[in-house]
Parts: structure tokens; C-alpha cells; sequence
């Protein structure tokens, strides 16, 4: 069953797009249309891509070539997307970005200052231990 909970990207649309003029047996490069339409392949000009919307022969031989558009078909969320460590959210990250906000990421900076400074006092107070006990 494929199913498009979200708007797809405009970098989904173009491999689409791609498949369908390279890798449908269905659409006619010479005269640039389906030949099972007889007519302009609604693959090719995206007017929507749903369920309903999806050509059958598509969907069952072109698409499985390409399969995180297939992913995206099956409802699966995208590869990119990533967890947000602190509030949990669902987000798509620009580089290697793993908040998904400014509150979080200072949570996040806070939380792991904490954990270094007492990785550094602890660290510390056994170099402090150890010094005092080899005085004679």
C-alpha cells in the first residue's frame, strides 16, 4: 500500500520525474508522452503524486529502482530526518546539526558543559588524593 503523508521535495519530484522519462518502458522519449495515456505522462509533470495519482505500472516496476522513493511511498519517514536529542522532535538537519531549535541546542550545550565539568572535578579530585597521599 503506498501512502504520501507529507508533501514531497522538490528533489523527490525531480527523481520522479527522472525515472519516469529514463526507466518507464511506458513513456516515449521522441515524442514526449505515455504511450499506454496516448498522451503527456502525469509522472513526468507531477500534477500529484498519491496514491490514486501514481501509475500502476509505475509504481509496481519503475519505483522499486529507487528505493528511498519507495520508502517515501510506503510512508516510511525520510533517511535524512533526525531524532532531536533533547526534546525528541523529528527534524530535517542542515549539515551535521542535531537540535532542532535554539532552546534545545543551548539545553543541550548546558547539559553537556555540566557532564564535562564534573568528568573534570572528579578527574581532579583523585589527582588531588593521589598527590597528598604520596607526601611524606
Amino acid at each position: 500500500m503506498f501512502i504520501v503523508p507529507r508533501e514531497l521535495t522538490a528533489s523527490e519530484r525531480r527523481e520522479i520525474r527522472k525515472l519516469a522519462t529514463s526507466m518507464c518502458a511506458n513513456y516515449d522519449d521522441y515524442y514526449k508522452e505515455c504511450l499506454l495515456l496516448n498522451g503527456d505522462c502525469y509522472m513526468t509533470y507531477g500534477v500529484a503524486y498519491n496514491n490514486s495519482a501514481l501509475c500502476k505500472y509505475f509504481r509496481q516496476s519503475v519505483l522499486p529502482l529507487n528505493p528511498k522513493l519507495e520508502a517515501v511511498f510506503a510512508g516510511e519517514p525520510r533517511p535524512e530526518e533526525k531524532q532531536c536529542t533533547i526534546c525528541k522532535k523529528l527534524f530535517i538537519p542542515s549539515g551535521r546539526q542535531t537540535y532542532c531549535s535554539l532552546k534545545c541546542k543551548s539545553d543541550g550545550n548546558r547539559y553537556k558543559s555540566r557532564e564535562r565539568m564534573k568528568k573534570m572535578r572528579e578527574r581532579d579530585s583523585v589527582m588531588l588524593r593521589n598527590s597528598r597521599s604520596k607526601l611524606p
